[in-house]
């Protein structure tokens, strides 16, 4: 599961952070996983976006959750982030989920063109967490949120844990 934060909403947004989960859809059971914040002006000077609309809405959410976007310790460089991202994904590419393929795959995409590196998965291996839902919208809606919301390891286990009950759902009935 990945899951990214950014500084806009086009495909070539600003990365704030990334994230992502190894689990088994079957089993539930979550394996290691990797964050980063990400150093906004190495964004911009790749020429990756900031829109003010989003900073704004950034700046509405809880405490927590503008902590990814307002601190500036621990941060890394754009490079240095997706290449350390991708080899995460070295040594296991099987599905990588999102929630919204088109948000998180498409923006990650753009940004990995942007360093001139390749992505670290195949796109035919990408699967839509959206599309899964639809299927059990109710089970999403009940599974209560555990962690700060916008934080990209918080969301990925969310997702997570609605995903592989909607699948055990859609398997066993």
């Amino acid at each position: 599961m990945i899951d990214i934060e950014t500084l806009a909403t086009s495909n070539d947004a600003a990365l704030v952070s990334i994230a992502a989960v190894r689990f088994d859809l079957e089993t539930g059971i979550v394996g290691d996983s990797v964050y980063f914040k990400i150093d906004k002006q190495s964004c911009i000077d790749y020429g990756l976006r900031v829109d003010a609309d989003t900073v704004d809405w950034w700046m509405k959410q809880d405490k927590e959750a503008q902590e990814q976007f307002l601190t500036t310790e621990d941060r890394v460089e754009l490079h240095q982030a997706l290449q350390d991202f991708f080899v995460f994904f070295e040594f296991e590419t099987d599905f990588v989920w999102a929630n919204g393929i088109n948000f998180d795959c498409e923006i990650l995409r753009n940004a990995y063109k942007a360093i001139d590196f390749p992505l670290p998965w195949n796109h035919f291996n990408e699967r839509d967490v959206r599309t899964l839902v639809h299927f059990a919208p109710d089970i999403k809606k009940s599974e209560p949120f555990v962690g700060t919301k916008h934080h990209p390891i918080s969301d990925c286990m969310h997702q997570i844990k609605y995903c592989c009950k909607i699948y055990k759902k859609l398997k066993f009935d």
